[in-house]
């Protein structure tokens, strides 16, 4: 194994691990070396499917991005999906092999060990350097005998580790020590320094409180980063942060209202909405907030009957249907989609013990859940018709285990790559009004994005904006953004000799 590493762990969830890896990631690209990101187990709900059709976490996929590599799933060797409060899917190396609780999973967790480390080794023997994420904290003492993540990791990749902490959620100098405090002699040892993240204020009354921790811990603080409010990365949670509710005085700014579902997945679908300036994107969970918006998105989720029947007990069905009866547009992804139709069947109890549903009826298309899940990347073409002026590319990944049934003929969003028309692709019906796709990240390619938002804003009679916006250009300068951040506000040289 010849690469060098580095590992990025917490002191708790959240506080900024999987932006500082990709920072770093994108630093080291930047600098002309060959880096890989690496994270032996996520939970995440925001997956991705690879060229091969393996299904990994987003927050490795963004970190591949700013390596400027493709994805794989040795990257993130082991998925968790949570299906409920103590339920998940297990995939591993991309392919789901089970359904276990929390304390099944932890008993069991060995067998996974061996591939884990076998992922880590082939991307240690194919780049120069491999930046290691951690999860949630090293120091949940009751976890320890179960935790392959963290410091087993930087074990076996024999990384210094950089502990990050968020200062911004106060007491940062106390989680930082207790952390510490918390580790094993030999888990100290491997710790090269800390990193206050998030920092806003005057860093001149912060230096003597990093100097008495550097004397305290006998660790170095090998930077501060500032608080930044605009800096959005691809999120690994499945909570959606990235709200992007701007003023809506605009005449061309549309209103997009995204159902806040319990078990959400896959909330990246949005990304280009959230950063395009022309459309002001909110997630609602109740009738209260939903207001009269032009695009309504219900998205993909874990548990499409468990969320069916959320939005039915909180009134959304209704809102929705009512909204849609007043001219807002209707667009359903994956579980949203799915949820359009007749009625969802359970047969197999894969995702609820619920064995039917009826749905929103807005399609005459039946959906059943089937055990094996389908996971695959494609290319096909946007069909000219109620939505799509023109034949477009489209490039996305699925991700499902239903499968669908129509019981009446619709407009097709879709062609294969054979050219034949694909209604399992997506469907609308013959206004254009309501719409529903199984095609994730469609939305990402620029063309046909412009094209479908032109179609909402001629249903909404609302003029096109005065300029574009270019999503794809956007995201790698904010991948650039990172990468400075880490070269203005880290020590890189002292980085490079813990490397070393």
């Amino acid at each position: 194994m010849s690469a060098k590493t580095l590992m990025i762990q917490g002191t708790g969830s959240g506080v900024g691990k999987s932006v500082i890896t990709a920072a770093f990631c994108r630093k080291f690209f930047l600098d002309g070396l060959r880096v890989a990101p690496f994270k032996a187990q996520n939970m995440s709900l925001n997956s991705y499917v690879t060229e091969d059709g393996g299904e990994m976490g987003r927050a490795q996929v963004y970190q591949a991005e700013a390596c400027g590599i493709k994805p794989c799933v040795n990257m993130n060797p082991v998925l968790l999906k949570p299906m409920g409060d103590n339920l998940s899917q297990v995939v591993v190396l991309g392919r789901a092999v089970e359904t276990r609780n929390a304390r099944d999973y932890f008993n069991g967790r060995g067998k996974y060990i061996p591939e884990v480390k076998k992922a880590l080794e082939t991307l240690m023997n194919e780049y120069e350097v491999v930046v290691l994420e951690g999860a949630g904290s090293p120091a949940e003492i009751n976890l320890r005998a179960f935790d392959f993540v963290n410091m087993k990791m930087a074990e076996a990749a024999n990384a210094p580790v950089i502990i990050v902490g968020d200062i911004d959620r106060g007491g940062v100098f106390a989680w930082m020590k207790g952390t510490y405090d918390l580790l094993a002699p030999d888990e100290k040892e491997r710790v090269a320094g800390f990193i206050v993240n998030k920092f806003r204020g005057d860093l001149k009354l912060l230096e003597s409180g990093l100097r008495m921790f550097e004397e305290m811990t006998g660790k170095p603080i090998l930077g501060v980063i500032p608080f930044y409010r605009d800096l959005y990365v691809d999120e690994e949670d499945g909570i959606p942060h990235a709200n992007n509710p701007v003023a809506l005085g605009g005449p061309s700014i549309l209103d997009v209202a995204v159902l806040r579902l319990p078990r959400i997945s896959n909330f990246t679908d949005m990304a280009p909405l959230v950063h395009d300036p022309s459309v002001s994107l909110r997630y609602v969970w109740s009738p209260e907030q939903m207001g009269n918006p032009d695009l309504i998105i219900i998205p993909g989720t874990k548990n499409t009957l468990d969320d069916l029947e959320f939005l039915n007990a909180q009134g959304l069905s209704k809102a929705i249907l009512d909204r849609g009866q007043n001219g807002s547009v209707l667009l359903g992804i994956c579980g949203g989609f799915q949820m359009l139709g007749t009625e969802i069947r359970n047969p197999h109890k894969v995702e609820s013990q619920t064995p039917r549903m009826k749905g929103f009826g807005l399609f005459e298309m039946d959906t059943a859940l089937e055990k094996e899940k389908i996971t695959r990347q494609l290319q096909a073409v946007a069909l000219p018709g109620p939505v799509f002026t023109e034949r477009l590319a489209v490039r996305g990944y699925e991700i499902h285990m239903g499968k669908i049934r129509f019981n009446a003929s619709y407009p097709s969003l879709f062609a294969n790559e054979d050219g034949a028309e694909d209604g399992a692709l997506g469907v609308c019906d013959e206004s254009g009004m309501v719409m529903g796709t199984f095609v994730h990240g469609f939305l990402d390619e620029e063309g046909l994005r412009r094209d479908f938002l032109r179609h909402v804003r001629k249903i909404r009679r609302k003029p096109e904006p005065e300029s574009s916006f270019d999503y794809q250009a956007h995201r790698q300068k904010g991948l650039d953004r990172l990468g400075r951040i880490v070269a203005d506000h880290i020590d890189m040289d002292r980085v490079h000799k813990i490397m070393a």
